[in-house]
């Protein structure tokens, strides 16, 4: 019987993949047998070390979604049929503080380019009549408000609403789209909450399994829908979270 959560043979994009989240997934679709594009506004030199160290193939690409159209000609005639948009910033203020250039500058990125890259992604897939998987990664905020996070709660709900619009129009067309929703996660995003001792100790009170995630928690969701074990997984958006929904 093949494994059908192999990924040989496959090309895979993952947007953010210097560090944190969108590094651990790369490393974990090389592992499964993907060759990753690593797309990052900085050069993710060391991902792409952690890869071909362990005898994967990968390759560097230099993308800054401040510009959300960033990525629109890249996929032609390469080969890509893995997505995954894990490019993300986060501003902290309390909403009646928030800026005009906060909200835009974590829209642009975390929800416009998203989108916009997806497009590329998916006519590029359709022009060629194959076959293609995008996996977004949503947030806990794609369903809770959170605090002082106004511009980046809104554009993870967006996150969730594509996902599933797009698989809608999709499915039936060979593409799966759907979402990791990452829980509280050790990440540069979340530095100024395990710092700050009262909203750490809050948050790991609320988690069942008592612990806050690792970047490679997410890996292995990301490998999954990215994997023909997948293929009838459509809209879906796959909670990371050690419980905390749940609770």
């Amino acid at each position: 019987m093949s494994n059908s959560f192999s990924l040989e043979g496959r090309k895979a994009l993952v947007t953010g993949s210097n560090t944190g989240l969108g590094q651990a997934i790369a490393v974990g679709l090389a592992a499964a047998g993907a060759e990753v594009l690593c797309a990052a506004r900085r050069a993710p030199d060391e991902t792409l070390d952690l890869i071909t160290k362990a005898g994967g193939k990968a390759g560097g690409l230099s993308l800054d979604f401040a510009d959300p159209m960033a990525a629109r000609d890249i996929f032609q005639d390469q080969g890509i049929d893995i997505l995954v948009n894990n490019a993300g910033i986060i501003r902290r203020a309390d909403a009646v503080d928030f800026t005009e250039d906060d909200w835009d500058a974590v829209m642009d990125v975390n929800l416009k380019a998203l989108f916009f890259t997806t497009q590329a992604f998916a006519k590029e897939l359709l022009a060629k009549g194959r076959l293609g998987k995008v996996v977004n990664i949503a947030s806990l905020l794609s369903f809770q408000g959170g605090i002082r996070v106004p511009s980046y709660t809104a554009a993870k709900h967006g996150v969730a609403g594509l996902t599933k619009l797009l698989a809608n129009e999709w499915a039936a067309k060979g593409i799966n789209v759907n979402a990791v929703a990452p829980g509280y996660i050790e990440t540069n995003n979340t530095e100024a909450l395990r710092a700050d001792a009262g909203r750490n100790k809050a948050i790991l009170e609320r988690i069942p399994a008592n612990r806050w995630g690792r970047p490679e928690d997410v890996a292995g969701a990301a490998v999954f829908l990215s994997s023909a074990a997948a293929d009838y997984v459509h809209g879906a958006i796959l909670n990371v979270d050690g419980g905390w929904l749940a609770r």
